[in-house]
C-alpha cells in the first residue's frame, strides 16, 4: 500500500497530538503527566534502569553519530548542544559516540555537551581505526594503537575514564585476546569503567569474555534488521552481557517517513544500503505499516512503537536511537511510555514473521565478523 505521509505528518495527525502532546515543547517530565491507553496506570519506564556492566542507564539511549554527518551533513556544534542537553533534561543518561564519527567531531561534540552534568551521565565510545589526519585508513586494534587512541578519547571527552569502551570492528591482525587484555589494563587505571564489543561473532565474543568480561555487545536490531535473534541475542543472555541496539528505526524507515517513492540521498548512508533500493522498500514499509497500526492502537507514533517494542524481547537490550532533531528526540524518549503486554508482543511478533523482507542480513552472517 502506497504511503506518502511522511514523519512529521504523522506526528501532526497522530492521537498523541489529539491528547494535548505537544512534542516540539516537552521533555520527559511531560509525557509522565500524561495518561493514555498506553501508559496509563503505569510508572514511566524510564525509572526502571538496565545495568551494562558496572552501569545503570535509562532504557533508550542517545545514538551521536548523526550529528557528525551521516544520513546529511555534519551540524552545528552549537545545534547539537541542545540535541544533547534536551536529551539530559528529558532524562537520558546515555550517549554513545566513536572516534571514527568525524572522525573525532562527534566526540568534541558529546565532551563539550556533558562535561557540565559528567557526574550524572554515561559515555560510550569505541576505537578500532587507523587515521592520517581526519581520513580513516583502516582497521588498527594493536595494543599501542588502543592506548593512543583512548587518550585521544579522552581530552575529547573532557573526561577522565569512559564509561563503556568498545572495540568498533575487529581488526584480523590482530588477537582478540590482546584487545580484551589492554582494554583490562585500562580498566585497572581508571581510565575506563567496562568492556565492549560491536559486529563481532559468537565466538570472538566468548574469547573476550574470557580475558575481560564483556559488558555490551552492539550491532544493529530492529524490528525490520532482526538477525541478531540467531544466536547473538541468546548467548548475551547467556553471559549476562547487555545488548545495545544501533539503527533501532531502521535508518528512518520505521517512523514513518517514508514511502515506496523514496530515492535516498547521494553521498549519504542510505545510499547504497540494500534495504533501500525500490524493490525493498516496497517490501520492507509493510513491517512500517504494521508500526503504524499498532501506534493508532497505543495512542502512540511508529518510531515509539519499534523502541518499544525492541525493550519489550529483552531486558537487557538498550536501544540507542540516533538524532539531529529536537522534536525526533523527544518523540524517541516518549518510547518508554508505550508498554505491551506479553499477548501483544506475541501478537506482533507472529505478524512480522509473515512479512518476507528484502535487504538485510542472513542468519549465517552473525559467524563473521565484519
Amino acid at each position: 500500500m502506497k504511503n506518502s505521509t511522511n514523519r512529521r505528518k504523522f506526528l501532526q495527525n497522530s492521537a498523541l497530538t489529539t491528547a494535548g502532546l505537544a512534542l516540539s515543547g516537552m521533555g520527559l517530565s511531560s509525557f509522565r503527566l500524561i495518561e493514555n491507553s498506553a501508559t496509563s496506570n503505569h510508572q514511566p519506564a524510564v525509572k526502571t534502569k538496565r545495568k551494562i556492566g558496572s552501569l545503570e542507564v535509562t532504557p533508550i539511549g542517545l545514538g551521536c553519530m548523526s550529528m557528525a554527518g551521516v544520513y546529511n551533513p555534519p551540524q552545528p556544534k552549537a545545534e547539537m548542544i541542545k540535541v544533547i542537553h534536551k536529551a539530559v533534561d528529558s532524562g537520558v543518561d546515555f550517549f554513545d559516540t566513536a572516534e571514527v564519527y568525524g572522525p573525532f567531531y562527534s566526540e568534541e561534540i558529546v565532551g563539550e555537551a556533558l562535561k557540565p552534568f559528567r557526574n550524572k551521565i554515561n559515555i560510550a565510545s569505541k576505537f578500532g581505526f587507523d587515521f592520517n589526519g581526519t581520513q580513516t585508513t583502516g582497521k588498527n586494534s594493536k595494543p599501542a594503537h588502543i592506548r593512543s587512541a583512548v587518550e585521544g578519547m579522552l581530552k575529547r571527552l573532557q573526561t577522565d575514564t569512559i564509561d563503556l569502551l568498545y572495540l568498533h570492528r575487529m581488526d584480523p591482525n590482530t588477537p582478540i585476546e590482546d584487545i580484551a587484555g589492554t582494554v583490562k589494563e585500562l580498566i585497572r587505571q581508571g581510565k575506563v569503567r567496562n568492556f565492549g564489543l560491536s559486529e563481532v561473532s559468537p565466538e570472538t565474543i566468548r574469547k573476550a569474555h574470557a580475558v575481560q568480561p564483556v559488558a555490551a555487545l552492539q550491532s544493529e536490531y530492529s524490528m525490520l534488521e532482526r538477525v541478531m535473534e540467531h544466536d547473538i541475542l541468546p548467548l548475551c543472555e547467556e553471559l549476562g552481557i547487555a545488548f545495545v541496539s544501533w539503527g533501532p528505526l531502521c535508518r528512518g524507515m520505521l517512523t514513518g517517513r517514508f514511502d515506496e517513492n523514496y530515492i535516498p540521498e547521494t553521498g549519504f548512508r542510505r545510499a547504497g544500503v540494500p534495504y533501500f533500493t525500490p524493490e525493498a522498500l516496497k517490501a520492507n514499509l509493510k513491517v512500517t505499516d504494521l508500526a503504524k497500526t499498532w501506534a493508532i492502537k497505543k495512542n502512540a507514533t511508529p518510531a515509539q512503537i519499534a523502541l518499544a517494542w525492541l525493550l519489550a524481547q529483552k531486558p537487557f537490550i538498550v536501544p540507542i536511537p540516533g538524532t539531529t532533531n529536537l522534536n525526533h528526540l523527544v518523540e524517541n524518549v516518549g518510547g518508554l511510555n508505550v508498554e505491551f503486554t506479553a499477548a501483544e508482543i506475541q501478537e506482533i511478533n507472529k505478524s512480522l514473521e509473515t512479512i518476507p523482507t528484502i535487504g538485510f542480513r542472513k542468519a549465517e552472517s552473525v559467524f563473521t565478523n565484519l
